[in-house]
């Protein structure tokens, strides 16, 4: 009796043994298969989830060479002949910037264009410094403080999002920050929320190639048309050597 019970038991364990393998076997073709390791398995989006939809931002990364983003000195901004050469007094008429206007200047650095905006709208209007860098975010807080400028805001943006509030905005600009700009339909998209009725988008660059701190205007008159701008002007007067533009958008009606 005790002889039989064993051969059962026996029996039963090298079932249960052959039956595991046989199991294993399969999870092991099925990994094959799929090229994928059990937690990268369970890891995995949904089916079409990367996939852009029509109405969504997902297909409107550019796939274009752009700039490394500066995060050296700030004291670069402040070259002493760069209010002349830029002549920032013009910019500010041509994107009907006045009292009481809120303003944002996308791309702010060391608030350079932010302090000269700030002047201009006076303590009724709004400026919003908008950075990706934390401790630029930092420095232009600092300078509002000490330059007595408590109309500016400073708001971290995202590359794709310049986090502004909804109908704020009468008046933006971009100076020679465009070409670092890695998903400028996106981020175009996006500030469209954040304009009031007939703001202006400046977009003042120099031409290039991308990647190396410039960008042809018709690529940029381009990517705001994807985002639903239209150019309605197009100046030349920004510095003297024929290298930089300064294009106007509206949103398209």
């Amino acid at each position: 009796m005790s002889r039989l019970y064993s051969s059962l038991l026996l029996r039963g364990v090298l079932l249960l043994l052959a039956g595991v393998l046989m199991l294993a076997g399969c999870s092991t073709v099925a990994f094959q298969q799929t090229g994928r390791t059990p937690a990268q398995t369970q890891a995995s989006p949904a089916a079409g989830a990367q996939t852009g939809t029509k109405g969504t931002l997902a297909g409107d990364k550019t796939d274009r060479p752009t700039s490394e983003p500066y995060t050296g000195d700030l004291s670069i901004f402040e070259d002493a002949q760069r209010e002349e050469k830029l002549q920032i007094g013009r910019v500010l008429d041509v994107l009907g910037i006045r009292d009481g206007a809120s303003v944002a200047d996308i791309g702010a650095g060391s608030g350079w264009f932010t302090v000269r905006a700030s002047r201009r709208v006076g303590s009724t209007g709004t400026i919003y410094a908008v950075e990706i860098n934390p401790d630029y975010i930092k420095h232009i807080e600092a300078r509002a403080v000490s330059e007595n400028l408590p109309n500016i805001r400073a708001v971290l943006g995202k590359e794709d999002d310049p986090m502004l509030p909804e109908k704020s905005v009468d008046a933006v600009l971009l100076l020679k920050t465009y070409h670092e700009i890695a998903q400028p339909v996106r981020l175009l998209s996006r500030l469209r929320g954040s304009l009031r009725a007939g703001a202006r988008v400046g977009v003042i660059d120099r031409n290039g190639k991308g990647e190396d701190h410039g960008l042809d205007r018709e690529t940029v008159v381009k990517e705001a048309a994807r985002a639903g701008f239209a150019l309605i002007e197009e100046h030349d007067f920004v510095k003297g050597d024929g290298m930089d533009y300064f294009l106007v958008f509206q949103v398209q009606q």
